[in-house]
């Protein structure tokens, strides 16, 4: 028999839900089955905790006197867009200050916010009739913003790519630290209590559903950048490589540095550290068995991140068992693995997000709208004029 999310929502209400964490729902599967979970169990809640770059904030700092059209805007010496209105501005994650390069960027401004941590503004403009004042300096903190919201384009990938290194000399990217001559391998990724993974076809998950962002309430806002869920699955739904994405959105003002932190990777920039939380409703047996999904169910692809090509060598594939167990074997040798994102934190968040259900201070939402099922990913040619 299948449940709405309005009967769940109901159960939850009376305090009659069973909820479990995506860890918990495998060993109750193991003992119980497929059609005995469907039927005693209401929400599942999935997390993950990790680097995501594709993240910012909207800011609006309220008019001087006189007024200022911001033009060039700069948050603790750290760049923000300001292409908007007179006193809005975005600041990216992943911007850089402009005096400490690649000791603080964009997440570390936002994580001093959070913290509640007076942040230097200065501002400049061209002057017109109604906005006279040309530059400004001031500090602010998040109290006296009128709105500070987190809108994150591209979050909770569904997998993504192990990566390593076959040349003779260490390199730094957006995978950490890759030793050389395959010297380890790294990966970052929840993978059985990851959120996509736990919905690899986004049945329950679409515009709209609620989520926790950050330790604070969000929202699904639209299909994340990059979104690719056309991407080659196995027969249990899950995706070998990147596939789905979400953008999220939720007031900066209501969250926490535990769950929204700045990270800086050596040598490769600044990131943030981005936990999500999403409840999955068990509305019938085959989110039971999506739902069920272990480590070693899932796989990704290793990648050789020394070739500075988009499609890069590959070494085979790993689950994520594998992966979690410390090393793997390449080219019939162990190699050390090790993970950027956080497996413990992860599973926190689903039990924060547990108990939030069980306590009747969150309530499930069916989304507005599926995301898409069907999206050409697209590739960035270098043409000429003449090539048009």
């Amino acid at each position: 028999m299948n449940k709405t999310i309005e009967e769940i929502n109901g159960k939850i209400r009376n305090g009659e839900a069973v909820i479990l964490n995506a860890e918990e729902i495998i060993g109750y599967v193991a003992e119980h089955g497929i059609k005995k979970t469907a039927k005693n169990v209401d929400v599942v809640t999935t997390a993950t905790f990790g680097p995501m770059c594709s993240s910012g904030a909207f800011l609006n700092f309220g008019h001087s006197d006189p007024p200022i059209r911001m033009t060039k805007t700069w948050l603790n010496d750290v760049p923000a867009y300001s292409g908007i209105a007179a006193v809005d501005a975005y600041i990216g994650a992943t911007e850089l200050s402009e005096s400490e390069g690649m000791a603080y960027g964009g997440a570390h401004v936002i994580q001093d916010l959070i913290d509640k941590k007076p942040v230097k503004l200065r501002a400049t403009s061209y002057g017109t009739d109604c906005y006279p004042r040309r530059e400004i300096e001031t500090f602010i903190t998040i109290e006296n913003l009128n709105q500070a919201y987190l809108f994150n384009p591209r979050n909770a990938y569904q997998n993504y790519a192990a990566a390593t290194n076959s040349s003779k000399k260490t390199i730094y990217t957006y995978m950490g630290k890759l030793m050389p001559n395959m010297g380890n391998v790294t990966y970052s990724s929840a993978g059985q209590l990851s959120p996509l993974l736990n919905d690899p076809y986004c049945r329950t998950i679409g515009i709209g559903t609620r989520i926790f962002l950050a330790g604070a309430e969000g929202y699904v806002a639209w299909h994340g950048t990059q979104h690719n869920p056309q991407r080659q699955r196995l027969a249990n739904g899950t995706p070998s490589g990147p596939a789905a994405t979400i953008a999220v959105i939720g007031d900066l003002k209501k969250m926490s540095t535990k769950y929204l932190r700045a990270a800086t990777f050596y040598n490769y920039g600044v990131s943030l550290y981005v936990g999500i939380g999403i409840p999955i409703p068990v509305i019938d047996e085959e989110m039971v068995e999506f739902l069920s999904v272990k480590d070693e169910d899932i796989y990704t692809e290793i990648f050789d991140y020394s070739v500075q090509r988009r499609n890069k060598p590959s070494y085979g594939k790993v689950n994520y068992g594998q992966l979690r167990s410390g090393n793997v074997e390449l080219r019939g040798e162990k190699v050390l693995t090790g993970c950027l994102s956080s497996y413990k934190t992860a599973l926190e968040i689903a039990d924060v997000l547990k108990s939030w259900i069980i306590k009747k201070s969150f309530y499930l939402t069916n989304p507005v709208c599926q995301l898409p099922s069907e999206q050409k990913v697209n590739v960035l040619n270098v043409l000429s004029e003449d090539e048009l």
